[in-house]
């Protein structure tokens, strides 16, 4: 059974931090491209960052870019999103991705349950 968790969200005052954390199972980590998505309430879910199954190749979304990093570790199985300067913007459900496989045809594409992010002003 694959499972992603989540975890390390909650609520900060803008221009806070946050450091959230996706543990994986029942995979080889190693295999697979990681990612962070979001979702507010009413919006579509959207990428926030991918970062490629060696740690080579690394994206963030334009609105998120120079504010958040996105690193993994493959021997603890676990993908982390920093967050720093938060902004109320950024609240929303944050979701972890793993996918292997061709981007138009994954062979395999797992999601977490999410974990909430509060940003107040």
């Amino acid at each position: 059974q694959v499972q992603l968790a989540e975890s390390g969200g909650g609520l900060v005052q803008a221009g806070g931090s946050l450091r959230l954390s996706c543990a994986a199972s029942g995979l080889i980590f190693s295999n697979y491209d990681v990612g962070w998505y979001r979702q507010a309430p009413g919006k579509e879910r959207e990428f926030v960052a991918t970062i490629s199954w060696s740690g080579g190749r690394i994206d963030y979304a334009d609105s998120v870019k120079g504010r958040f990093t996105i690193s993994r570790d493959n021997t603890k199985n676990t993908v982390y999103l920093q967050m720093n300067s938060l902004k109320p913007e950024d609240t929303a459900i944050y979701y972890c991705n793993a996918r292997r496989g061709p981007r138009g045809s994954p062979w395999d594409d797992y999601w977490g349950q999410g974990t909430q992010v509060t940003v107040s002003s």
